[in-house]
C-alpha cells in the first residue's frame, strides 16, 4: 500500500461550482485527483466513475454525493473532496448534494486504505462530521475534520493512544473493527450489544448485517447509520458489515441472544443459516442508511409478534450482485422477479457458451452434417486406438466434442430454472429449480417450462420458509424440509397442470418461427438488433440472448438465423464505438479513445459490455446511435439467411456460420450506421459548447468594453 494520504488539501475545493451536472462534478474532480499526483489519467478516473454512477446513484440523505470506483488509473487511494456552491443533484430523495466525496480506488490495492474508506463511509451517517465540514474555512481544516475520523486522536501521547485503543477495543466485541473506531463514541455505545439487558426491560438487543455490491461506501454508511439510532431509542445493537474492507463477523452468542435481526443488504447475506429463525426484517441497504429507526421498529415488532417475519436460512450465500435474498424488503415484486430472472440468465450462460461452443468446434472437425448423425455410434464404438475407417482421427475428434457439448446443453433448462429459484430462495430453492427444469424439458416445455418452474419452485421455497416453526426445526428447513416439500409440489404442478399447455405453447412458438420468411423475419431482425444495443448486457440485452439461445436445442433454421442475429447485432455497439473514437479522436478524450482501442477486440468477441463506459457518459447520444446500427445488422443478417449454431465466440466463429460473407456485410453495415450517427452527434454537441463559451466570453468582455469607451 502506498504511504501517500488519502487526503491532503490540494484534494480539496471549497465553495466553487463544478457545473449544473453530478457528470461536470466527477469529471472535475477526476481532474483535482489526477492534479495532485493520485492519477495518471483526469479522464480515466472520471470515465471509471461516471460508469460506476450509471449502474445506480450514489446520493444519500442529508445533503452528500458519493461517487466511487476502483480505476487502473489510480496510483494510490485517494479521496477528493468538494463543497459545492451550487447543490448538484446526485440523485438522492431529499434533494442535491453540496458536499462531495470522490473516493478513488486504486485497483489491487490491499484492504488497509479499504478499512480507512469504511472508517470515512461510517463517519458520513453522523450529522456532526457533516456539519463540521459546511462550517471549516480552510482546505487544512478539511483534511484535519476527515484525518480525525481515519485515525482519531493522534496527537495524544501513547500512553493515551494505547488507553484510548483498549477501551474502543472492549467496547466493539463483536462489531465490525472499522466501526468501533469510526463512530467514536456513539459507535462505541451501540457496540456493546450482548453485555446484558437494559434497566426495567426497555433495551432491546439487536443484530444487524450491511453490505452493498460494492462494498466501499453504502455497506459501512447503512451500519454506522443504524448503530446511531439504536444508541438514541436505547437498544443495543451490533452491526457485521460484509463489505471491501472486511469486518469481525458476529458470534453465534451475539445472534442466539439477540430478540431481532435487521437485514440491510444490496447482495446476499454470508453464511445466512446463522440467523435461520430469528426474527427481524429485511431491506435494501439504501432503506439502512434513510430509514434506521423504521427498520430498527420493524425488526422489533416482528420479535413482538408471533407471527412476524421470520428470517429463513441458506438464501444468498455468496449470492453475487443483484441475487436477492428471498424475502427482501424494499423492492417491488417485479423488480425482485427481473433479478431472479437475470440471475437465471447469468449462471445458464456457461452452459450454453461451452456447450454451444464445443458443438460448433464438433462441426468444424467432422462435418457439420455427418457428425450430427454418427457421434453416438462413433464414441461408443471407437477410440484414439480403434479410429473409424471412415473419417479417421478428425472425425472421432468432432463426435466427442460434439457429445460433449450436447451434454453441457442438456443442462440450459435445469440451470436456468435452478438459478432462477436460488435468486428468490437461496439455497433451498436449487434443488426443486434444477428438477422442475428436467422435468420441463422431459414433457417438451423448453426453456419457458424452465422459466416457470424456476418462478414457482422459488416462490413455494419463499413460503415454505416464512412458515413459522420450532426453533430445533429451523436448522432442518433449509437442508432437507424445504426442498423435499418444493420438489414435490413443482414436480406436481408440471406433470399435472403445467406440463402440457407449456409445452403445447413451446410447440405453437417453434413452428411461427419456422414458418418466418421474408418481411416478418427481417422485422424479427429489427426487433432483436434493437433489444441487444438498448441497455449493453442489461435485462432486456439478457432477454434477446435468452430467447436466441434456448432456441439452439431445437436445431432449426430459424432458431440458428436467431443466433446469428443476435450476435452479430451485440457486437455492434463496442465495435462503432470503436470505430468513431479512431475516426474522430478530438470528440473523446484520452481515457475514451482508450477505452475505445479496447473495444476493438471486445466487440470482436461479442461482448457489449464493450461501448458501456461511452453509454454511461453519454446515454443520450450513444444508445439510439447503437440502436439504429443494431436494427441495420438485425435486418441483413435475417434478410441474407445468416445461421449459426454458437453461442458465443463473435468473430472467431464466422468460420462455423451458414453464409459467413452474408454475416460479415451485415456486421460492417451496421457498425458504420452507429459510428456514424454517433460521430455526428457528438461532433454537433462540440459546435454547441464552443458556441455556448464564446458567448460566455462575449458576455463577460462586455462591460470591460463598455467601461474603456467610456
Amino acid at each position: 500500500m502506498s504511504e501517500l494520504p488519502l487526503i491532503v488539501p490540494e484534494l480539496v475545493v471549497l465553495d466553487q461550482n463544478l457545473g449544473a451536472h453530478k457528470n461536470d462534478v466527477i469529471t472535475q474532480l477526476s481532474g483535482v485527483v489526477a492534479a495532485a499526483g493520485r492519477a495518471d489519467s483526469a479522464d480515466g478516473l472520471a470515465s471509471d466513475a461516471l460508469a460506476r454512477e450509471g449502474q445506480s446513484p450514489t446520493g444519500q440523505p442529508g445533503g452528500i454525493g458519493i461517487p466511487h470506483c476502483r480505476s487502473a488509473h489510480v496510483k494510490t487511494t485517494s479521496l477528493g473532496f468538494a463543497r459545492l456552491a451550487e447543490p448538484v443533484d446526485f440523485g438522492a430523495k431529499d434533494g442535491p448534494a453540496d458536499l462531495i466525496f470522490l473516493i478513488a480506488a486504486a485497483d489491487g490495492e490491499g484492504k488497509e486504505h479499504l478499512k480507512l474508506l469504511s472508517k470515512l463511509a461510517r463517519a458520513m451517517a453522523r450529522k456532526t462530521f457533516l456539519s463540521s465540514l459546511r462550517e471549516a474555512q480552510t482546505a487544512e481544516e478539511v483534511v484535519a475534520i476527515v484525518e480525525e475520523v481515519l485515525a482519531p486522536k493522534q496527537t495524544q501521547t501513547s500512553n493515551d493512544a494505547a488507553a484510548s485503543a483498549g477501551n474502543a477495543g472492549s467496547g466493539s466485541s463483536g462489531a465490525t473493527a472499522a466501526g468501533a473506531t469510526a463512530a467514536g463514541a456513539a459507535g462505541a455505545g451501540a457496540a456493546g450489544a450482548g453485555t446484558g439487558a437494559g434497566e426495567g426491560g426497555a433495551k432491546r438487543r439487536l443484530v444487524a448485517v450491511t453490505s452493498c455490491p460494492t462494498g466501499i461506501a453504502h455497506t459501512y454508511m447503512a451500519a454506522e447509520a443504524l448503530e446511531q439510532k439504536a444508541q438514541e431509542m436505547g437498544h443495543e445493537l451490533v452491526v457485521e458489515t460484509q463489505g471491501s474492507s472486511g469486518g469481525t463477523n458476529l458470534t453465534q452468542e451475539q445472534i442466539d441472544s439477540a430478540d431481532a435481526v435487521v437485514f440491510a443488504v444490496g447482495v446476499g447475506v454470508r453464511d445466512r443459516e446463522r440467523f435461520a429463525g430469528k426474527p427481524g426484517v429485511e431491506a435494501g441497504v439504501n432503506v439502512g442508511v434513510s430509514d434506521p429507526e423504521g427498520l430498527i421498529n420493524r425488526a422489533l415488532a416482528a420479535a413482538d409478534d408471533p407471527n412476524g417475519h421470520r428470517i429463513a436460512g441458506g438464501a444468498g450465500s455468496g449470492a453475487g450482485a443483484g441475487e436477492s435474498s428471498g424475502s427482501s424488503e424494499g423492492q417491488s415484486w417485479g423488480r425482485r422477479i427481473q433479478q431472479a430472472l437475470m440471475t437465471g440468465v447469468s449462471y445458464m450462460i456457461p452452459f450454453v457458451a461451452a456447450g454451444g461452443l464445443l458443438i460448433a468446434l464438433g462441426f468444424a472437425m467432422g462435418g457439420a452434417e455427418r457428425v450430427a448423425e454418427v457421434a453416438p455410434d462413433v464414441v461408443a464404438q471407437n477410440t484414439l486406438f480403434n479410429l473409424p475407417a471412415d473419417g479417421g482421427l478428425m472425425l472421432y475428434l468432432g463426435a466427442v466434442f460434439f457429445t460433449i457439448g450436447g451434454l453441457a446443453m442438456n443442462f440450459l433448462v435445469p440451470a436456468l430454472s435452478g438459478y432462477i429459484a436460488y435468486a428468490l430462495a437461496g439455497r433451498p430453492g436449487i434443488a426443486p429449480g434444477f428438477v422442475g427444469g428436467a422435468i420441463a424439458v422431459a414433457v417438451g416445455a423448453g426453456f419457458i417450462g424452465g422459466l416457470v418452474t424456476g418462478l414457482v419452485a422459488g416462490l413455494i421455497a419463499m413460503w415454505i420458509a416464512s412458515i413459522k416453526v420450532p426453533r430445533w426445526l429451523a436448522g432442518l428447513m433449509p437442508v432437507v424440509i424445504i426442498p423435499l416439500v418444493t420438489t414435490t409440489l413443482v414436480g406436481l404442478l408440471m406433470y399435472l397442470l403445467l406440463g402440457k399447455p407449456l409445452a403445447s405453447l413451446m410447440t405453437w412458438l417453434q413452428d411461427g418461427l419456422n414458418s418466418m420468411t421474408g418481411t416478418s423475419a427481417i422485422l424479427l431482425g429489427v426487433i432483436l438488433g434493437l433489444m441487444m444495443c438498448f441497455d449493453l448486457g442489461g435485462p432486456v440485452n439478457k432477454a434477446a440472448y435468452l430467447f436466441a439461445t434456448a432456441g439452439l436445442a431445437q436445431g432449426t433454421d430459424a432458431a440458428m438465423s436467431i443466433m446469428a442475429t443476435v450476435m452479430a447485432t451485440g457486437m455492434v455497439p463496442p465495435l462503432a464505438m470503436a470505430l468513431s473514437t479512431t475516426v474522430r479522436g478530438k470528440l473523446y478524450s484520452e481515457a475514451e479513445r482508450e477505452n475505445g482501442r479496447t473495444a476493438w477486440l471486445l466487440g470482436a468477441s461479442f461482448i457489449s459490455e464493450g461501448a458501456i463506459p461511452f453509454a454511461a457518459a453519454d446515454p443520450l447520444r450513444v444508445i439510439p446511435s447503437m440502436m439504429a446500427g443494431g436494427a441495420v445488422t438485425g435486418a441483413l443478417t435475417m434478410a441474407l439467411n445468416v445461421t449459426l449454431n454458437a453461442p458465443h465466440g463473435g468473430i472467431f466463429v464466422v468460420p462455423a456460420m451458414g453464409n459467413p460473407w452474408g454475416f460479415l456485410i451485415a456486421l460492417v453495415a451496421g457498425v458504420l450506421v452507429s459510428a456514424l450517427i454517433v460521430t455526428l452527434l457528438k461532433t454537433q454537441r462540440q459546435k454547441s459548447l464552443m458556441a455556448a463559451a464564446q458567448r460566455e466570453a462575449q458576455t463577460e468582455n462586455a462591460p470591460r468594453a463598455a467601461s474603456v469607451n467610456a
